[in-house]
């Protein structure tokens, strides 16, 4: 099955087909471009999805996701913006290794059918011009023929009639004789042209169109081929990313199989918890007896009476009373509607959850978190003990800093100036200070809440593990003064406040003579070096020593050949080996 000897005579047809064959590849790598933008686009709005619902850096909604589910709901985002990542991949290949690599092909098929077809129309030309010279000698050798055969019949005639001289009737006879042969020249022209006119259809139609269309046919499969492989490429970009999609789907329902309701139960607890004892029962008062109501030693108004002599803290504000204060039926009734809490289905007044509630409305949030229940309280108190206990530790590792550097200046005044460090060391001292400072009095508040005496907030710093040794002054706090109510709720006076009372401390930035380190490895000596100035030390070309502090980016490695022979060298100057079970060696953060 050939082109060449079935389609002969569809020069014309063939041409359109290829044609359309093209086509129809530009066609298939406009639908993957497209396909490709639809995945990009996708992507693109996965992963905005994904972002929109992040939660934000330094709000209440990173708070929410200690919750399993929500802690689940973010791994679903995560897991969504790898999925939309896929869906990159899947753009990415399909662009690199079909839409470009088709792209590259189409530019090459269309110069190979152009030069096809325009070899085609060549020979098509070749065998269109032997045609007209075939016609043409054709056309002369008719005329020729008919001239002689005229010419003939003149002569005859002349030779006929007797008036005619003998010279005409020569004449004629030459004349015939000429015409004569003009029309076997062009018998033997004809002959010649149209034997090779007939070579050339031969070949033209055996030899040249055959091989022409046969090399067009082998393009046209190329191109279908062509297109089958792209077809199954753009099956096999899909087909690659499904494991990875499928991770992320499996990574979605391990998030969610690991929601636990019970977790997320308790953290519910432990967020809202008051701390608060559930009030008691609300006497009954009989107004059917004119005399005054009789009123136990633990009734409400008993409780109201003696509370408002005692409810104040620290003179700032009124301190709160955990038993209802009675009051008209009116007022009793509002309250009962708007400030109420369920606690089994009966309906009660808390005035401590009032306080709050009102605190949060108004955003009135005291430094000492006194608006807050007890055990909100404490954790927002121990949260802040935190905080400041890891930015003291910040301020004590930057002070270290500091003063290495500053020995260091000292013991090699080439590299700088000490005093230039004093006036940084001393505001991060005071830094230092100021945040212990800081750290006590909410240690204090702590204290208070907790119950503790105030000798125990040393302890609580020191399993809070923030501290490198150093202790601070003790804290007398307001808590020695607290006094509970009959019903477990406590009132302060302000006459019994005690202040709380901090003791700076004294820094001592004097160096001490430090004991010999122990070695944290060996280094062997590149170059010699001249230790001239004070601090540094001479070693030799291949001389190995032992290195007992390594460089802290001041481009000086300390060594130690002996005993009493020991300092800096340039660290470019050594090949160092540390040890990485060396204990002992002093790092400097």
């Amino acid at each position: 099955m050939s082109w060449g000897s079935e389609l002969w005579d569809q020069f014309d047809n063939l041409e359109k087909h290829t044609q359309w064959g093209i086509d129809i590849l530009e066609k298939y790598i406009k639908f993957v471009k497209e396909r490709t933008e639809i995945e990009l686009s996708y992507a693109k709005q996965l992963r905005n999805l994904a972002k929109k619902y992040q939660p934000k850096k330094n709000s209440k909604e990173e708070e929410e996701y200690r919750y399993t589910a929500c802690k689940a709901f973010l791994s679903t985002l995560n897991e969504t913006n790898d999925y939309a990542g896929q869906h990159e991949v899947i753009s990415e290949n399909m662009t690199s290794q079909i839409t470009v690599e088709l792209a590259r092909y189409v530019q090459e098929l269309k110069q190979e059918r152009k030069s096809h077809f325009h070899e085609g129309r060549k020979a098509q030309q070749h065998i269109e011009t032997c045609w007209k010279q075939l016609e043409s000698s054709k056309r002369r050798f008719e005329r020729d023929c008919k001239e002689a055969d005229r010419a003939q019949q003149y002569f005859e005639k002349m030779d006929a009639d007797i008036n005619v001289t003998k010279a005409d009737v020569e004449k004629a006879r030459q004349q015939a004789q000429i015409r004569h042969q003009m029309a076997e020249d062009s018998k033997a022209d004809y002959s010649s042209i149209l034997q090779k006119f007939n070579h050339e259809q031969r070949e033209y139609y055996h030899s040249h169109i055959p091989t022409i269309f046969q090399k067009i046919q082998e393009m046209e499969e190329k191109r279908i081929v062509r297109m089958g492989e792209s077809m199954k490429i753009y099956a096999e970009v899909d087909r690659q990313v499904v494991p990875i999609i499928g991770k992320c789907l499996d990574g979605i329902a391990k998030a969610a199989e690991s929601i636990d309701q019970k977790n997320d139960s308790q953290l519910v607890i432990e967020s809202y918890k008051s701390g608060f004892e559930p009030p008691g029962d609300i006497e009954f008062e009989d107004y059917t007896q004119p005399m005054k109501r009789t009123v136990s030693d633990n009734s409400l108004s008993n409780s109201r009476g003696e509370g408002k002599a005692e409810l104040k803290f620290g003179g700032k504000s009124k301190g709160k009373l955990w038993p209802f204060i009675k009051k008209n039926k009116t007022q009793s009734f509002c309250f009962h509607k708007e400030l109420m809490k369920r606690t089994i289905g009966k309906a009660t007044y808390a005035f401590e959850a009032r306080d709050y509630v009102l605190s949060l409305k108004l955003g009135a949030t005291p430094e000492d978190f006194s608006n807050l229940p007890p055990e909100q309280r404490r954790k927002k108190l121990q949260q802040k003990v935190d905080e400041l206990n890891k930015d003291i530790q910040k301020e004590m590792d930057q002070r270290d800093a500091i003063t290495k550097m500053k020995d260091v200046y000292l013991k090699n005044p080439q590299m700088g100036d000490p005093a230039s460090l004093d006036h940084k060391l001393t505001e991060v001292s005071q830094n230092i200070e100021k945040l212990r400072l800081e750290a006590q009095k909410f240690e204090a508040w702590l204290a208070e809440v907790e119950g503790r005496l105030p000798a125990r907030s040393e302890q609580a710093r020191r399993q809070s593990g923030m501290y490198d040794g150093q202790t601070a002054p003790p804290v007398n706090n307001c808590a020695q003064d607290r006094e509970s109510s009959p019903d477990g709720s406590y009132t302060e006076d302000q006459s019994q406040e005690s202040e709380v009372k901090v003791l700076a401390t004294d820094f001592d930035d004097e160096f001490d003579d430090e004991e010999p380190l122990p070695a944290i490895g060996t280094c062997k000596a590149l170059y010699t070096f001249d230790g001239q100035n004070e601090g540094t030390i001479s070693v030799t070309e291949g001389e190995t020593l032992y290195v007992i502090e390594e460089d802290k980016g001041d481009g000086w490695t300390r060594i130690r050949r002996s005993e009493d022979e020991e300092g800096y060298v340039p660290t470019s100057y050594v090949e160092v080996y540390l040890d990485k079970n060396a204990k002992g060696a002093k790092t400097y953060i």
